[in-house]
């Protein structure tokens, strides 16, 4: 899902030297989320809403549940399976999505129930992006609960205040704060791990909790209460799709080399320490984190773990502008204003209308809730829906891609399943308590996401029906005689195949066409990037007329002007030539297509769509838009 900051191209990980460099790099970007569980995880499953008391024998329960949910869902899930399916180097859920899609065209079902299993997905991830900003700054700013009780009061201020900070900064870019990022996050685990095991020595017991079969007894003691506590285990995982997202900017290797030599050592022996805090101290539960340091420590790591919170908030931020680019390109959001905060790097974007929205969302969650704990029960729910999602995208990328049989394929994907399915079920109870809300947001993003497709899909067929075919228009102009004005003239087309209404209209009112004439279709296909001999596509018609089809990939950028300058398109110019664009006022009808609400929503999500001039990258003085009146 998301975009970040890279120095180093994924691709030079070849020497050791730079392997190091890309995991230390990736520690800072792809495991702030994961890496800030601790601030809260462990205090969910023994007091929270659904905790249970903690005594010895639940504790090693919890820890073996925690220390299972992260060699299965992560190690082996993650890590070893889906970090395979690469779409050309990207990955992240739409990646996933176009993967298996590109795989089920001759099936039209399925190919739709993929398209709308990952659009889901995909809108489940905003409400992660604005849940884990509140909540991770959120548990960093209550250590002042521990540290100075009398300033519990300003928790809630102070993370407003770094949550408008944090919003605030996205115009400028994350270089500057990307180049801290790796350092601090370094800092944070080793951190994590020399707290984990300052308290392990002095319960070393606790270790045992690595066999299964505490996890068994506590399901066996607990029962039902027992399988509520995975809504709260749950939390140690949240985070794993980020290095399936990030795997396109720094490679599987690396990832896999920083998860093994830090991050899961660090984690585990963090979520041990805490418990073997709890062993001793059952009262710590109210906050094991900062309980489990001697008091000089509490106020540095109040510090080291806000900036770990920021950090993972950043990635999350990143992540929504990513996926927002991805779904535009796709076709399934309308275009939104984007600015490249570098000049260097294309993955830094800014997203101004999404960063704001978010901001409100957030800051909302902070006050409406009031509580990391409270807001503990808003997250979840969307991470395992995007997780058993991707489980079953997976499923056919094994069977159509990597040819699986399906035999194999079905039991790994069962293997995944269950204990993906087991914290989905364990999360269903958190909806009235507040994971409606990220289900919520999901729906209204799946919402428009669905509507600006079909809506596209149905203006398309509007246009056909009054299309006029190229042949006839050839003939056309045969016998009206047009003047033929010198310059190039680029009508912008979706249809790569009949006469353009923007052209069309332009004869009928000026009896003119210009010497040259470029038909310009864009196509987005369901690739990360396409290739340079497959970019262009320019054939010549008669009458001075040429046909181009330009491709991009769902992470590319089109900037028509620097395309047609290098497409050997005959007569091109950007100083001759006149971008003929339509510009469409879309009305509701009953005719067969939308129910009428859905209309009136596509044609208010058109009406608030960046113009096509700025998202192509064409020079606003070198346009013509023509005015149309469509039903739809």
């Amino acid at each position: 899902m998301t975009e970040k900051v890279m120095a180093i191209e994924p691709h030079a990980a070849g020497s050791r030297k730079q392997l190091m460099i890309l995991s230390l790099t990736a520690l800072g970007v792809v495991f702030g989320d994961i890496g800030t569980s601790p601030l809260y995880a462990m205090r969910e499953c023994l007091h929270g809403m659904h905790s249970v008391a903690p005594e010895r024998d639940n504790v090693l329960g919890v820890l073996s549940l925690i220390f299972w949910a992260l060699m299965l869902v992560v190690t082996v899930k993650y890590l070893a399976y889906v970090l395979r399916a690469d779409n050309r180097g990207e990955g992240g859920i739409l990646a996933l999505m176009a993967l298996a899609s590109a795989k089920t065209h001759e099936h039209r079902f399925r190919h739709r129930i993929v398209i709308l299993l990952g659009l889901f997905g995909a809108a489940l991830l905003y409400g992660d992006g604005i849940i884990t900003p509140a909540i991770s700054v959120m548990s960093a700013v209550e250590g002042l609960d521990v540290a100075a009780p009398g300033l519990s009061r300003y928790v809630i201020p102070i993370t407003i205040v770094i949550l408008v900070f944090l919003f605030g900064v996205q115009s400028r870019g994350t270089a500057i704060v990307g180049k801290v990022f790796a350092p601090i996050t370094l800092a944070w685990f080793t951190a994590l791990a020399v707290l984990g095991i300052a308290n392990i020595v002095d319960h070393p017991d606790v270790l045992y909790a690595v066999s299964p079969s505490y996890a068994f007894r506590f399901f066996r003691d607990q029962g039902m209460h027992g399988f509520l506590v995975l809504g709260s285990v749950v939390l140690v995982v949240t985070g794993g799709e980020a290095m399936y997202a990030d795997m396109g900017h720094f490679g599987a290797k690396p990832i896999r080399l920083a998860w093994f030599s830090l991050v899961l050592p660090a984690l585990l022996l963090n979520y041990f320490g805490q418990g073997a805090l709890l062993i001793n101290s059952p009262a710590a539960a109210e906050n094991p984190f900062y309980r489990m340091m001697p008091s000089w420590a509490v106020y540095p790591m109040i510090v080291l773990s806000t900036l770990a919170a920021i950090i993972a908030s950043q990635a999350l931020i990143s992540g929504a502008f990513s996926l927002t680019r991805q779904a535009i390109m796709l076709g399934f959001s309308p275009r939104l204003r984007i600015e490249h905060t570098s000049a260097h790097q294309i993955g830094q974007i800014y997203v101004p209308a999404l960063n704001w929205m978010m901001m409100l969302a957030t800051i909302g969650l902070v006050l409406g809730f009031g509580s990391s704990a409270r807001l503990a029960a808003t997250y979840g729910i969307a991470v395992v829906i995007t997780m058993v999602i991707t489980t079953l995208l997976a499923y056919i990328v094994a069977r159509k891609r990597w040819r699986w049989s399906a035999l194999f394929a079905s039991a790994v994907t069962i293997v995944f399943l269950v204990p993906d399915l087991a914290l989905f079920g364990a999360n269903i109870n958190k909806i009235p308590g507040g994971a409606w809300f990220p289900l919520l947001m999901a729906a209204g993003v799946f919402t428009v996401f669905t509507t600006w497709k079909r809506g596209r899909l149905i203006l398309s067929e509007r246009f056909r029906e009054q299309m006029v075919p190229l042949t006839d228009f050839f003939e056309l102009i045969h016998v009206e005689r047009p003047a033929r004005v010198p310059g190039v003239a680029v009508f912008m087309t979706s249809n790569a195949q009949g006469t353009p209404p923007a052209l069309m209209h332009n004869f009928m009112h000026n009896r003119v066409v210009h010497q040259h004439v470029v038909l310009l279709t864009v196509v987005t296909q369901e690739v990360a990037r396409v290739s340079a001999d497959e970019r262009l596509t320019v054939e010549e018609l008669p009458e001075g007329f040429v046909r181009v089809v330009a491709r991009y990939g769902f992470m590319e950028d089109p900037n028509i002007p620097a395309l047609l300058a290098h497409g050997n398109v005959p007569g091109y110019a950007l100083e001759h030539t006149t971008f003929f664009l339509g510009r469409e006022t879309l009305l509701a009808s009953e005719k067969q297509g939308m129910a009428i609400w859905r209309e009136r929503l596509f044609a208010f999500l058109a009406r608030n769509a960046q113009p096509a001039t700025l998202f192509f990258g064409i020079p606003t003085d070198r346009v013509l838009e023509i005015g149309t009146q469509i039903e739809l």
